[in-house]
Protein backbone atom coordinates (compact mmCIF):
# COMPACT_ATOMS: atom_id res chain seq x y z
CA UNK A 1 0.00 0.00 0.00
CA UNK A 2 1.14 3.52 -0.76
CA UNK A 3 0.27 6.27 1.71
CA UNK A 4 0.87 10.00 1.28
CA UNK A 5 1.65 11.73 4.60
CA UNK A 6 1.15 15.49 4.82
CA UNK A 7 0.13 17.97 7.52
CA UNK A 8 -0.15 21.60 8.63
CA UNK A 9 -1.88 23.04 5.59
CA UNK A 10 -3.31 26.00 7.55
CA UNK A 11 -5.99 26.69 4.95
CA UNK A 12 -7.34 30.21 5.32
CA UNK A 13 -4.11 31.64 6.70
CA UNK A 14 -3.27 35.31 6.19
CA UNK A 15 0.45 36.02 6.06
CA UNK A 16 1.11 39.47 7.54
CA UNK A 17 -2.05 40.75 5.89
CA UNK A 18 -1.63 38.79 2.63
CA UNK A 19 -4.31 36.32 1.54
CA UNK A 20 -2.92 32.87 0.66
CA UNK A 21 -5.98 31.47 -1.11
CA UNK A 22 -4.20 31.23 -4.47
CA UNK A 23 -1.22 29.41 -2.94
CA UNK A 24 -3.41 26.89 -1.17
CA UNK A 25 -5.44 26.28 -4.34
CA UNK A 26 -2.22 25.69 -6.27
CA UNK A 27 -0.93 23.29 -3.62
CA UNK A 28 -4.14 21.26 -3.48
CA UNK A 29 -4.21 21.03 -7.28
CA UNK A 30 -0.60 19.86 -7.24
CA UNK A 31 -1.47 17.34 -4.52
CA UNK A 32 -4.25 15.73 -6.56
CA UNK A 33 -1.93 15.48 -9.59
CA UNK A 34 0.80 13.96 -7.40
CA UNK A 35 -1.58 11.42 -5.90
CA UNK A 36 -2.54 10.27 -9.41
CA UNK A 37 0.99 10.31 -10.81
CA UNK A 38 2.34 8.16 -7.98
CA UNK A 39 -0.75 5.93 -7.67
CA UNK A 40 -1.30 6.81 -4.03
CA UNK A 41 -3.91 4.70 -2.23
CA UNK A 42 -4.57 6.90 0.80
CA UNK A 43 -3.80 10.46 1.91
CA UNK A 44 -3.26 11.16 5.62
CA UNK A 45 -3.39 14.78 6.85
CA UNK A 46 -1.88 14.83 10.34
CA UNK A 47 -3.58 17.94 11.71
CA UNK A 48 -3.92 21.71 11.27
CA UNK A 49 -6.02 21.48 8.15
CA UNK A 50 -7.28 25.00 8.85
CA UNK A 51 -5.38 27.93 10.32
CA UNK A 52 -8.09 28.92 12.80
CA UNK A 53 -11.09 27.40 14.52
CA UNK A 54 -13.35 29.59 12.36
CA UNK A 55 -11.91 29.26 8.84
CA UNK A 56 -13.22 31.48 6.02
CA UNK A 57 -15.71 30.01 3.57
CA UNK A 58 -13.17 29.74 0.75
CA UNK A 59 -10.94 27.55 2.94
CA UNK A 60 -13.84 25.18 3.68
CA UNK A 61 -14.73 25.12 -0.02
CA UNK A 62 -11.13 24.22 -0.88
CA UNK A 63 -11.28 21.23 1.47
CA UNK A 64 -14.67 20.17 0.07
CA UNK A 65 -13.29 20.30 -3.48
CA UNK A 66 -10.32 18.15 -2.47
CA UNK A 67 -12.57 15.51 -0.89
CA UNK A 68 -14.58 15.31 -4.12
CA UNK A 69 -11.47 15.17 -6.32
CA UNK A 70 -9.90 12.30 -4.36
CA UNK A 71 -13.20 10.42 -4.24
CA UNK A 72 -13.32 10.44 -8.04
CA UNK A 73 -10.05 8.55 -8.08
CA UNK A 74 -11.02 6.09 -5.31
CA UNK A 75 -8.37 7.52 -2.98
CA UNK A 76 -8.97 7.23 0.77
CA UNK A 77 -8.57 10.48 2.73
CA UNK A 78 -8.05 10.72 6.50
CA UNK A 79 -8.34 14.15 8.15
CA UNK A 80 -7.03 14.53 11.70
CA UNK A 81 -7.63 17.60 13.84
CA UNK A 82 -4.68 19.69 14.96
CA UNK A 83 -4.38 22.32 17.67
CA UNK A 84 -5.49 25.04 15.20
CA UNK A 85 -8.61 23.12 14.16
CA UNK A 86 -12.03 23.33 15.78
CA UNK A 87 -13.37 19.80 16.41
CA UNK A 88 -16.91 21.11 15.85
CA UNK A 89 -16.04 22.68 12.49
CA UNK A 90 -14.24 19.56 11.27
CA UNK A 91 -17.11 17.35 12.39
CA UNK A 92 -19.84 19.35 10.62
CA UNK A 93 -19.29 17.50 7.30
CA UNK A 94 -18.11 14.23 8.82
CA UNK A 95 -21.03 12.11 7.64
CA UNK A 96 -21.03 13.62 4.17
CA UNK A 97 -17.28 13.16 3.79
CA UNK A 98 -17.69 9.56 4.92
CA UNK A 99 -19.90 8.88 1.91
CA UNK A 100 -17.05 10.14 -0.28
CA UNK A 101 -14.32 7.95 1.23
CA UNK A 102 -12.96 10.53 3.65
CA UNK A 103 -12.72 9.94 7.41
CA UNK A 104 -12.60 12.77 9.94
CA UNK A 105 -11.13 12.21 13.41
CA UNK A 106 -11.75 15.48 15.20
CA UNK A 107 -11.12 14.35 18.79
CA UNK A 108 -10.54 11.31 20.95
CA UNK A 109 -13.43 8.88 20.38
CA UNK A 110 -15.55 7.62 23.27
CA UNK A 111 -15.10 4.15 21.80
CA UNK A 112 -11.39 3.94 21.07
CA UNK A 113 -11.96 1.29 18.40
CA UNK A 114 -13.40 4.09 16.24
CA UNK A 115 -9.85 5.46 15.91
CA UNK A 116 -8.58 2.21 14.38
CA UNK A 117 -9.13 2.58 10.63
CA UNK A 118 -8.75 -0.13 8.02
CA UNK A 119 -7.20 1.61 5.00
CA UNK A 120 -7.91 0.22 1.55
CA UNK A 121 -6.01 0.41 -1.71
CA UNK A 122 -7.52 1.90 -4.85
CA UNK A 123 -8.51 -1.62 -5.80
CA UNK A 124 -10.53 -1.92 -2.60
CA UNK A 125 -8.19 -4.39 -0.90
CA UNK A 126 -7.15 -3.95 2.77
CA UNK A 127 -3.70 -2.33 2.82
CA UNK A 128 -2.93 -1.14 6.36
CA UNK A 129 -4.47 -0.30 9.72
CA UNK A 130 -4.20 3.25 11.05
CA UNK A 131 -4.14 4.27 14.71
CA UNK A 132 -5.72 7.65 13.99
CA UNK A 133 -4.73 10.00 16.81
CA UNK A 134 -5.50 13.74 16.42
CA UNK A 135 -4.38 16.54 18.71
CA UNK A 136 -5.50 15.48 22.20
CA UNK A 137 -6.33 17.97 24.93
CA UNK A 138 -5.65 17.33 28.59
CA UNK A 139 -9.37 17.12 29.41
CA UNK A 140 -9.70 14.26 26.92
CA UNK A 141 -6.99 12.23 28.62
CA UNK A 142 -6.89 12.69 32.38
CA UNK A 143 -8.45 14.78 35.14
CA UNK A 144 -6.07 16.82 37.26
CA UNK A 145 -6.27 16.32 41.00
CA UNK A 146 -6.11 18.96 43.70
CA UNK A 147 -2.67 19.35 45.19
CA UNK A 148 -0.80 17.92 42.21
CA UNK A 149 2.50 19.57 41.38
CA UNK A 150 3.34 20.56 37.82
CA UNK A 151 5.70 17.61 37.59
CA UNK A 152 3.00 15.22 38.81
CA UNK A 153 0.52 16.58 36.25
CA UNK A 154 3.05 16.20 33.43
CA UNK A 155 3.83 12.64 34.50
CA UNK A 156 0.12 11.75 34.71
CA UNK A 157 -0.62 13.25 31.29
CA UNK A 158 2.32 11.51 29.66
CA UNK A 159 1.10 8.25 31.14
CA UNK A 160 -2.48 8.88 29.97
CA UNK A 161 -1.33 9.69 26.44
CA UNK A 162 0.90 6.60 26.35
CA UNK A 163 -2.04 4.53 27.60
CA UNK A 164 -4.26 5.95 24.85
CA UNK A 165 -1.73 4.84 22.25
CA UNK A 166 -1.27 1.43 23.92
CA UNK A 167 -5.01 0.64 24.02
CA UNK A 168 -5.50 1.79 20.43
CA UNK A 169 -2.41 -0.13 19.31
CA UNK A 170 -3.66 -3.38 20.88
CA UNK A 171 -6.96 -3.15 19.02
CA UNK A 172 -5.34 -2.06 15.75
CA UNK A 173 -2.79 -4.86 15.91
CA UNK A 174 -5.52 -7.46 16.42
CA UNK A 175 -7.46 -5.97 13.48
CA UNK A 176 -4.33 -6.15 11.32
CA UNK A 177 -3.82 -9.82 12.18
CA UNK A 178 -7.35 -10.71 11.12
CA UNK A 179 -6.43 -9.43 7.64
CA UNK A 180 -3.24 -11.43 7.27
CA UNK A 181 -0.81 -9.29 9.24
CA UNK A 182 -1.25 -5.89 7.64
CA UNK A 183 1.22 -3.09 8.45
CA UNK A 184 0.11 -0.72 11.22
CA UNK A 185 0.51 3.06 11.00
CA UNK A 186 0.15 5.46 13.94
CA UNK A 187 -0.34 9.21 13.89
CA UNK A 188 -0.14 12.19 16.22
CA UNK A 189 -0.32 15.97 16.28
CA UNK A 190 2.11 16.95 19.00
CA UNK A 191 5.66 17.86 19.87
CA UNK A 192 7.91 14.89 20.49
CA UNK A 193 11.36 14.81 22.02
CA UNK A 194 14.05 15.69 19.49
CA UNK A 195 11.89 17.66 17.03
CA UNK A 196 13.15 20.97 15.60
CA UNK A 197 10.60 23.76 15.04
CA UNK A 198 10.44 27.27 13.54
CA UNK A 199 9.09 30.68 14.55
CA UNK A 200 5.62 30.02 13.08
CA UNK A 201 4.95 26.94 15.24
CA UNK A 202 2.69 27.80 18.13
CA UNK A 203 3.90 25.98 21.21
CA UNK A 204 1.27 23.47 22.28
CA UNK A 205 1.11 21.47 25.43
CA UNK A 206 -1.12 18.63 26.51
CA UNK A 207 -1.68 20.14 29.91
CA UNK A 208 1.85 20.69 31.19
CA UNK A 209 3.39 18.01 28.94
CA UNK A 210 5.98 19.84 26.84
CA UNK A 211 7.11 16.94 24.63
CA UNK A 212 5.96 13.34 24.32
CA UNK A 213 8.78 10.79 24.70
CA UNK A 214 9.47 8.98 21.44
CA UNK A 215 9.87 5.69 23.30
CA UNK A 216 6.21 5.93 24.38
CA UNK A 217 4.92 5.56 20.83
CA UNK A 218 3.71 2.04 19.92
CA UNK A 219 5.99 -0.13 17.75
CA UNK A 220 4.13 0.79 14.56
CA UNK A 221 5.55 0.26 11.08
CA UNK A 222 5.27 4.00 10.46
CA UNK A 223 4.39 7.00 12.67
CA UNK A 224 2.99 10.03 10.83
CA UNK A 225 3.30 13.23 12.85
CA UNK A 226 2.04 16.78 12.47
CA UNK A 227 2.50 20.16 14.19
CA UNK A 228 6.20 20.82 13.52
CA UNK A 229 6.55 22.67 10.21
CA UNK A 230 10.04 21.46 9.39
CA UNK A 231 10.07 18.08 7.61
CA UNK A 232 12.28 15.69 9.57
CA UNK A 233 12.97 12.26 10.97
CA UNK A 234 12.57 12.07 14.74
CA UNK A 235 15.71 10.91 16.50
CA UNK A 236 17.06 9.69 13.17
CA UNK A 237 14.35 7.01 12.95
CA UNK A 238 13.33 6.30 9.37
CA UNK A 239 9.79 5.36 10.36
CA UNK A 240 8.96 8.32 12.68
CA UNK A 241 8.47 11.46 10.60
CA UNK A 242 7.10 14.97 10.54
CA UNK A 243 6.05 15.77 6.98
CA UNK A 244 6.22 19.49 7.76
CA UNK A 245 3.99 22.17 6.26
CA UNK A 246 3.71 22.36 2.45
CA UNK A 247 3.95 26.18 2.48
CA UNK A 248 6.44 28.36 4.31
CA UNK A 249 4.46 29.83 7.21
CA UNK A 250 7.14 32.29 8.34
CA UNK A 251 10.16 33.95 6.77
CA UNK A 252 12.52 31.64 8.64
CA UNK A 253 10.88 28.68 6.87
CA UNK A 254 11.50 30.11 3.39
CA UNK A 255 14.83 28.31 3.01
CA UNK A 256 13.39 24.94 4.08
CA UNK A 257 12.70 22.18 1.58
CA UNK A 258 8.93 21.73 1.76
CA UNK A 259 7.71 18.21 1.02
CA UNK A 260 5.11 15.50 1.35
CA UNK A 261 6.07 11.92 2.09
CA UNK A 262 5.30 8.80 0.06
CA UNK A 263 5.16 5.82 2.42
CA UNK A 264 5.26 2.33 0.91
CA UNK A 265 4.00 -0.41 3.22
CA UNK A 266 3.90 -4.17 2.74
CA UNK A 267 3.43 -7.04 5.24
CA UNK A 268 6.74 -8.24 6.64
CA UNK A 269 8.83 -5.61 4.82
CA UNK A 270 10.58 -2.47 6.12
CA UNK A 271 8.77 0.77 5.38
CA UNK A 272 10.09 2.84 2.47
CA UNK A 273 9.73 6.63 2.72
CA UNK A 274 10.25 8.88 -0.31
CA UNK A 275 10.11 12.69 0.14
CA UNK A 276 8.49 14.59 -2.73
CA UNK A 277 9.41 18.27 -3.03
CA UNK A 278 6.46 20.68 -3.01
CA UNK A 279 6.82 23.51 -5.53
CA UNK A 280 7.14 27.06 -4.20
CA UNK A 281 3.95 28.92 -5.08
CA UNK A 282 4.92 32.25 -3.47
CA UNK A 283 8.49 33.44 -3.01
CA UNK A 284 9.42 34.70 0.47
CA UNK A 285 12.72 36.59 0.55
CA UNK A 286 14.76 38.26 3.26
CA UNK A 287 17.35 41.01 2.93
CA UNK A 288 19.56 42.73 5.48
CA UNK A 289 21.81 45.76 5.40
CA UNK A 290 22.26 49.43 6.08
CA UNK A 291 20.11 52.04 4.38
CA UNK A 292 23.06 52.74 2.10
CA UNK A 293 23.28 49.22 0.68
CA UNK A 294 19.63 48.17 0.79
CA UNK A 295 18.61 49.76 -2.57
CA UNK A 296 21.16 47.64 -4.45
CA UNK A 297 20.25 44.50 -2.52
CA UNK A 298 16.53 44.97 -3.11
CA UNK A 299 17.21 45.47 -6.81
CA UNK A 300 19.28 42.27 -6.85
CA UNK A 301 16.40 40.38 -5.24
CA UNK A 302 14.02 41.51 -7.96
CA UNK A 303 16.37 40.18 -10.66
CA UNK A 304 16.03 36.68 -9.16
CA UNK A 305 12.32 36.60 -10.00
CA UNK A 306 10.65 35.15 -13.07
CA UNK A 307 8.71 37.41 -15.41
CA UNK A 308 5.43 38.42 -13.78
CA UNK A 309 6.41 37.07 -10.36
CA UNK A 310 6.19 39.15 -7.16
CA UNK A 311 8.00 38.30 -3.93
CA UNK A 312 7.06 38.99 -0.32
CA UNK A 313 10.01 40.52 1.49
CA UNK A 314 11.33 40.79 5.04
CA UNK A 315 13.77 43.70 5.45
CA UNK A 316 16.23 43.96 8.34
CA UNK A 317 17.82 47.39 8.73
CA UNK A 318 21.30 47.45 10.23
CA UNK A 319 22.16 50.78 11.81
CA UNK A 320 23.72 52.13 14.99
CA UNK A 321 21.59 55.27 14.85
CA UNK A 322 17.96 55.84 15.66
CA UNK A 323 16.08 56.16 12.40
CA UNK A 324 12.46 57.18 12.09
CA UNK A 325 9.96 56.25 9.35
CA UNK A 326 11.76 53.06 8.30
CA UNK A 327 8.65 51.82 6.50
CA UNK A 328 8.54 54.95 4.37
CA UNK A 329 12.27 54.87 3.63
CA UNK A 330 12.18 51.23 2.50
CA UNK A 331 9.02 51.79 0.46
CA UNK A 332 10.85 54.56 -1.40
CA UNK A 333 13.71 52.15 -2.20
CA UNK A 334 11.34 49.52 -3.59
CA UNK A 335 9.54 51.89 -5.93
CA UNK A 336 8.26 49.88 -8.94
CA UNK A 337 10.21 46.72 -8.16
CA UNK A 338 8.06 43.53 -8.04
CA UNK A 339 8.52 43.29 -4.27
CA UNK A 340 5.89 43.51 -1.53
CA UNK A 341 7.60 44.49 1.72
CA UNK A 342 5.67 42.82 4.54
CA UNK A 343 8.04 43.46 7.41
CA UNK A 344 10.66 46.07 8.20
CA UNK A 345 12.65 45.56 11.39
CA UNK A 346 15.83 46.69 13.04
CA UNK A 347 18.63 44.21 13.57
CA UNK A 348 18.42 42.51 16.94
CA UNK A 349 19.95 44.39 19.82
CA UNK A 350 19.50 47.78 18.23
CA UNK A 351 17.50 50.82 19.15
CA UNK A 352 13.96 49.77 18.40
CA UNK A 353 11.69 46.78 18.32
CA UNK A 354 10.35 45.23 15.15
CA UNK A 355 8.39 47.51 12.86
CA UNK A 356 5.89 45.45 10.94
CA UNK A 357 3.29 46.08 8.31
CA UNK A 358 0.84 46.72 11.14
CA UNK A 359 0.73 50.44 10.33
CA UNK A 360 -1.04 49.64 7.06
CA UNK A 361 -3.22 46.86 8.44
CA UNK A 362 -6.71 46.97 9.87
CA UNK A 363 -8.26 44.53 12.31
CA UNK A 364 -10.27 43.03 9.45
CA UNK A 365 -7.00 41.86 7.89
CA UNK A 366 -5.84 40.05 11.01
CA UNK A 367 -7.04 36.83 12.59
CA UNK A 368 -7.90 36.79 16.31
CA UNK A 369 -4.80 34.66 16.87
CA UNK A 370 -2.58 37.27 15.19
CA UNK A 371 -4.09 40.10 17.24
CA UNK A 372 -3.64 38.12 20.45
CA UNK A 373 -0.04 37.15 19.58
CA UNK A 374 0.93 40.76 18.87
CA UNK A 375 -0.73 42.01 22.04
CA UNK A 376 1.03 39.33 24.07
CA UNK A 377 4.40 40.16 22.51
CA UNK A 378 4.07 43.72 23.80
CA UNK A 379 3.94 42.54 27.43
CA UNK A 380 6.89 41.69 29.65
CA UNK A 381 5.74 38.45 31.26
CA UNK A 382 7.47 35.25 32.28
CA UNK A 383 7.38 32.15 30.08
CA UNK A 384 5.03 30.15 32.30
CA UNK A 385 2.44 32.95 32.30
CA UNK A 386 2.76 33.39 28.54
CA UNK A 387 2.17 29.68 27.92
CA UNK A 388 -0.80 29.66 30.27
CA UNK A 389 -2.36 32.63 28.45
CA UNK A 390 -1.81 31.00 25.04
CA UNK A 391 -3.43 27.80 26.28
CA UNK A 392 -6.41 29.68 27.72
CA UNK A 393 -6.80 31.72 24.52
CA UNK A 394 -6.88 28.51 22.42
CA UNK A 395 -9.53 27.03 24.69
CA UNK A 396 -11.72 30.14 24.37
CA UNK A 397 -11.37 30.18 20.56
CA UNK A 398 -12.31 26.51 20.27
CA UNK A 399 -15.26 26.95 22.64
CA UNK A 400 -16.61 29.90 20.65
CA UNK A 401 -16.13 28.03 17.37
CA UNK A 402 -18.03 25.05 18.76
CA UNK A 403 -20.89 27.31 19.87
CA UNK A 404 -21.03 29.00 16.46
CA UNK A 405 -21.22 25.60 14.76
CA UNK A 406 -24.22 24.47 16.83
Amino acid sequence: MRLLHTSDWHLGQHFMGKNRQAEHAAFLGWLVDTVNTHRVDAVLVAGDIFDTGSPPSYAREALNDLVVALARHQVTLVLLAGNHDSPAVLAENKRLFGQLGATVIEAAAENIEAQALLLSTRAGEPGAVLCAVPFLRARELAKSEAGQSGEDKARALAGALADHYARLWAYARALAETHGGLPVVASGHLTTVGASSSESVREIYVGSLAAFPTASFPPADYIALGHIHRAQKVGGAEHIRYSGSPLALSFDEAAQDKEVLLVDLAPGEPVRVTPLAVPCFQRLLSVSGSLAVLPARLSALSRELEAGERAWVDVEVVSDDYLNDLLGRVAGMVGELPLDVLRVRRARGQASATLERTARETLSELTPAEVFARRLAAEEIDEATRLALVSRFDEVVHTLAAEDAQ
